[in-house]
């Protein structure tokens, strides 16, 4: 047994072994570090960081919440909907603003399947036009639900001025 011992121990701390061993260990931390590189890459690429810091601090320096410049942004696309002079164009702007009131409600935490029992949740205190908003809702049913249905550019302006008050009303931009 003494032998076995002092033949393992001579292994150990043999030139070739202790050779073996520091070229695992210079492979094991250049695998680290590639692990590494790759996770930062990957949090990099998606938007969790964003979520978990830079989000709120958005929002503290600017006191407005995060997402209001997307909403304006795709607010300015519905708009330019209406100079192409296509009832097709308006009906896609009232649909687009409908869902986009439906995305600012659920962000807001109301409940409901879809934006009409959404609406239902709503008081005068929260949403001061919430008649007019229930009528404009209204009209994007009738766009969605009657192919022949006819929608004239004063009548999409009217819709989509109900639904930018609501916006403004909600502080949404």
């Amino acid at each position: 047994m003494a032998n076995l011992g002092e033949k393992i121990i001579s292994f150990i701390f043999s030139p070739n072994f202790v050779g073996w061993f520091l070229l695992a260990k210079i492979a094991f931390i250049i695998f680290g570090i590639v692990l590494f590189a790759a996770v930062l890459f990957f949090l990099l690429r998606t938007k969790f960081l964003n979520y978990l810091f830079v989000y709120d601090i958005f929002e503290f320096l600017t006191f407005r919440p995060f997402g209001v410049r997307k909403i304006e942004k795709d607010w300015n696309k519905v708009m330019t909907r209406l100079d192409t002079g296509l009832e097709s164009e308006y009906k896609l702007a009232v649909i687009e603003a409908d869902n986009m009131m439906d995305e600012t409600l659920k962000r807001m935490g109301y409940s409901g399947d879809a934006l009409g029992e959404r609406l239902k949740k709503l008081t005068a205190a929260t949403l001061t036009n919430i008649a007019e908003l229930e009528e404009a809702h209204k009209t994007r049913n009738n766009i969605i639900h009657d192919p022949d249905y006819r929608l004239a550019l004063d009548q999409a302006r009217k819709t989509l001025s109900i639904y930018e008050k609501s916006f403004r009303d909600l502080d949404a931009f």
